[in-house]
């Protein structure tokens, strides 16, 4: 099978794709810092190249000789991150892979990006590949250098022959979230009685099916061509209504007004208080943030698992490994 280098592969998205391309049978290579933890694959067998994303020199040597690279690392934090770092890994790094990618003519490149460098939309209208980037006015790091990663992606397509695809996932629920990274909303719903919730929602998506659409979009995804990883759309009282119903617990769940919500953020942001609510967390809560797969469902051929899959699939992983 043909090798593939992932880098960002100790992530929750990283650590199942490994394994799931491993299951396949491709011959993998792996980007890792010295430093990080592979707790998530390690049981997989894999070449593991040490380097850093944004060093020129590593990402050289580490995309030579592969024939695919699928770029998911990246900074996902909304908080306590400046521009600067959130440039230096999620945008120039992507720069450093694609240009080693032209050098070393691999034959595919799959860059992860997110579903929100798209205009998300309404449940009757949801966010599809025709819409354009409407979020800068979140004011976040990461979605805006994550737009401006996918722009230089795309740009090389066509100034560079870049024989790249851009994939877009929306919020990922699964198994092996060893951090752990959305996980974390499943938790915080086991954890507390009485039940505090944002107005918005968002489009929910399992994890083993984002690994599918990239792995199909390898052979079946156009070069230039942006895909919607989503599954389902739920508001956020529509979601824990439904962990309520599969964990069995009894809670009381609260809705906050969006004007709470947004008030204590901007304040947040202003005096620059410790936490993890700022104005860009409160904008982006309030948000009906939801979007349609249907273009993958067409040309990548998913189809696309039930969220309540997906959380029973994660609830259970957090039990066996003592999260909860």
């Amino acid at each position: 099978m043909k090798k593939v280098l992932i880098t960002g592969a100790n992530g929750f998205l990283g650590a199942n794709l490994t394994r799931e391309l491993y299951r396949m049978g491709f011959d993998i290579k792996i980007l890792i810092r010295p430093s990080a933890d592979l707790k998530g694959i390690a049981d997989i067998p894999c070449e593991i190249f040490y380097g850093c994303i944004d060093n020129n020199n590593d990402v050289q040597e580490a995309v030579k000789g592969c024939h695919i690279v699928i770029h998911a690392a990246c900074i996902t934090e909304q908080w306590g991150i400046s521009f600067a770092e959130y440039e230096r890994t999620n945008f120039t790094a992507t720069k450093y892979i694609t240009s080693a990618c032209i050098t070393h003519q691999v034959e595919k490149f799959i860059y992860v990006s997110t579903a929100n460098t798209i205009g998300p939309g309404n449940k009757n209208n949801p966010g599809n590949e025709l819409n354009g980037f409407t979020l800068f006015n979140a004011n976040s790091g990461y979605i805006n250098s994550k737009y401006l990663a996918q722009q230089y992606v795309l740009e090389q397509v066509s100034a560079s022959q870049l024989p790249g695809i851009v994939v877009n996932p929306t919020f990922m629920i699964g198994p092996h979230d060893t951090k752990p990274s959305s996980g974390k909303l499943i938790l915080y719903g086991l954890k507390h009685r009485l039940l505090f919730y944002p107005p918005g929602g968002k489009n929910f998506v399992h994890i083993k099916d984002v690994c599918r659409g990239i792995i199909n979009a390898i052979e079946k995804g156009k070069t230039g061509d942006c895909y919607l990883l989503a599954g389902q759309n739920l508001s956020y009282a529509e979601f824990f209504r439904l962990l309520r119903k599969i964990s069995g617990k009894r809670q009381l769940l609260i809705r906050i007004p969006a004007f709470v919500l947004k008030t204590a953020g901007f304040f947040s942001s202003l005096t620059r208080l410790p936490g993890k609510l700022n104005y860009t967390t409160a904008y982006l809560l309030c948000l009906d943030n939801y979007y349609s797969g249907k273009k993958s469902e067409r040309e990548l051929q998913l189809r696309y698992t039930p969220v309540e899959a997906a959380v029973t699939g994660a609830l259970n992983w957090f039990k066996e490994n003592n999260y909860i």
